[in-house]
């Protein structure tokens, strides 16, 4: 049981990290803002700036966000393109080969039928000639 836990905690990135201190950071600011001996005036001011400052950077992430995803984006539909195209080219190379072989297999299947065909009829006159002579033996 402890060692799955220890699994866990192994797995757990710094994402986790990251998003604690961020919250923690800010709820330490809002409290420090809160509690700070400034006049309403002051406190007022000091949360506008505060808070045109966080517009400001969420502006930036959200940009920097919507390059990254674009730039994703346009990656992974070209490397789509890119992997498409190979597959046409593969599938049309192996349509050839598979014509060429069933060509040739379709030849030598022909070939086989029309052996086949010649010994049953070289059997045929065999028997024919064999009859005849049985028959004219026997008059």
């Amino acid at each position: 049981m402890g060692n799955q836990n220890l699994k866990n905690q192994e797995k757990s990135t710094g994402k986790d990290f990251v998003l604690g201190s961020l919250i923690g950071g800010t709820v330490g600011a809002l409290a420090a803002l809160l509690l700070a001996p400034k006049s309403g005036k002051e406190l007022r001011g000091t949360i506008n700036e505060s808070s045109t400052e966080w517009k400001s950077r969420a502006g930036e992430w959200k940009d920097r966000a919507v390059d990254s995803s674009s730039q994703f984006s346009k990656n992974i539909s070209e490397k789509s393109q890119e992997f498409g195209a190979k597959v046409k080219d593969s599938t049309k190379g192996l349509q050839g080969k598979v014509k060429g072989s069933k060509s040739s297999e379709d030849d030598e299947a022909e070939k086989a039928a029309q052996e086949v065909a010649d010994a049953i009829e070289e059997a045929a006159q065999e028997l024919e000639q064999q009859q005849n002579s049985t028959t004219s033996s026997n008059l």
